[in-house]
């Protein structure tokens, strides 16, 4: 609208009649006004829609325009000083998740996250499939608890072992899980031994739940079982969490020898295992059988999930355990959560049972295996000091830094120089014995984004 100096003028001298009228009080006429201030009725029509627009007059056809209801004023802050009492001191810190699901600014390489990228992920296969589960009769019933059986039987097939689909229980996503699980069997004050780095939500939702993480180291070997021991035998601890296939952040693999080491060790100890097999479907080489396939005695419960295979919403996971402890974490999931929504197991179910899925798991370990070796490629051309790992699956590269070099400093250095990477710090439930970075391989688009970003780094990292 253009707004020239009558219009302008009449706009000011109309705010000063509407603001000394009460709300709904009639406006003179178009042809009233024309008169009163000796101007056009384009002139007034466009005033008129000034005051509009600023939200001081409403007009309605056929009837004139009228002063608008006014705004109440802006009533004081509440003191909430009280809560601060009630409360206390227990709270929940979300900073380390909250930077891994924070998408990358306009302009920066993503070189961090959980998930893949969205040119990996089978946006089309899942819209199909979502169609066709929300075409079913009873896509909005409630499913049966613990799970469609068809879903819980595909799981128990793809663990393997002596699983049975009784044995599972379709939960609303890896997170979840990990929530339902610990809430299950620890007490709140109860020690956790976690793998030292480990995956920063475990430790969230670890001390969300008042649990005292206890760190045991892993090498490239996975856990360490002679410290592994020494830390249940220290802390009296009663329950294990590790990650030992493509680990996050290390992409480590537990090795053959010390699978059967960690399940003698907790045997000795009385503990579980709370296996996270987040990555199993990113694969670059394939892995070996998860703990849970060679217990049986009910010490592993295994979390499968596939939202890392897939994308970040298709919020379905699986827990396998056995004897009482499998009745109180399917008695806290239903407490908690009651049941995943149906449409989204549904959907699950026709993803998986679709001639695409195989199609989908190669031609993402394919990429993955592409990208992996490209970063590295960029890593040895651009910032050649530095070691990192070699993974073979999941989303990460581990990045040692030279001693001295503050890592969360260089994270927060290289999102101003225009990509995005973790700092290791966080990854570690106490300190840290050296400077990491956590390099996300799978969250980039291509082969020459990801030598983008590791030159951007490069640029930052001091000499």
């Amino acid at each position: 609208m253009k707004k020239d100096s009558s219009v302008a003028a009449l706009a000011d001298a109309l705010r000063g009649d509407v603001r000394r009228m009460g709300p709904g009080e009639r406006l003179p006429s178009s042809r009233a006004l024309v008169e009163r201030h000796r101007v056009s009725p384009v002139t007034v029509s466009r005033a008129l829609g000034l005051l509009a627009a600023e939200g001081l007059i409403v007009t309605r056809p056929g009837s004139g325009a009228f002063a608008a209801e006014r705004p109440n004023a802006a009533p004081e802050p509440a003191d909430y000083g009280w809560q601060a009492v009630t409360l206390g001191d227990r709270a929940v810190d979300p900073s380390g998740v909250s930077w891994l699901l924070t998408p990358a600014p306009d302009g920066v390489v993503a070189l961090s996250g959980g998930y893949l990228h969205p040119s990996l992920q089978p946006v089309r296969a899942l819209a199909t499939a979502a169609a066709r589960a929300a075409r079913r009769p009873d896509a909005w019933d409630m499913p049966a608890l613990g799970g469609l059986p068809e879903l819980r039987a595909w799981f128990a097939r793809t663990v393997g072992g002596a699983v049975s689909p009784a044995d599972v229980v379709i939960t609303s996503g890896g997170q979840q899980s990990l929530t339902t699980v610990l809430r299950a069997l620890l007490p709140p004050g109860a020690p956790l031994l976690v793998e030292s780095p480990t995956y920063l939500g475990a430790l969230a939702v670890a001390r969300a739940s008042g649990l005292h993480p206890v760190p045991v180291p892993v090498d490239a070997d996975g856990v360490r079982p002679d410290l592994l021991a020494e830390a249940f035998a220290l802390s009296g601890a009663r329950a294990l969490y590790t990650q030992p296939t493509f680990h996050n952040p290390t992409g480590a693999v537990l090795s053959e020898e010390r699978r059967a080491q960690v399940l003698d060790v907790a045997r000795a100890a009385g503990a579980f295992v709370i296996e996270d097999d987040f990555a199993r479907h990113l694969g670059v080489a394939a892995p070996p059988p998860p703990l849970v396939a060679r217990d049986g005695e009910g010490r592993v419960v295994h979390i499968a999930s596939l939202t890392k295979a897939t994308a970040p919403s298709l919020r379905v996971a699986a827990v396998i355990a056995r004897g009482p402890a499998a009745a109180r974490i399917r008695a806290t999931q239903l407490v908690e959560e009651f049941f995943p929504a149906r449409p989204l197991q549904e959907t699950l179910l026709e993803l998986v049972s679709s001639p695409g899925w195989a199609r989908h798991l190669r031609a993402v370990r394919a990429a993955l295996r592409d990208r992996r070796d490209a970063a590295l490629a960029a890593f040895a051309r651009d910032l050649p000091g530095l070691r990192a790992s070699r993974p073979g699956g999941g989303l990460h590269l581990w990045v040692r830094l030279p001693d001295g070099v503050d890592d969360t400093a260089v994270a927060e250095a290289a999102l101003r120089g225009g990509v995005l990477v973790s700092a290791g710090r966080p990854f570690f439930p106490a300190e840290a014995p050296a400077p990491h970075l956590r390099i996300s391989y799978g969250t980039a688009a291509t082969a020459a984004e990801l030598a983008e970003g590791v030159r951007r780094l490069a640029a930052v990292l001091p000499a």
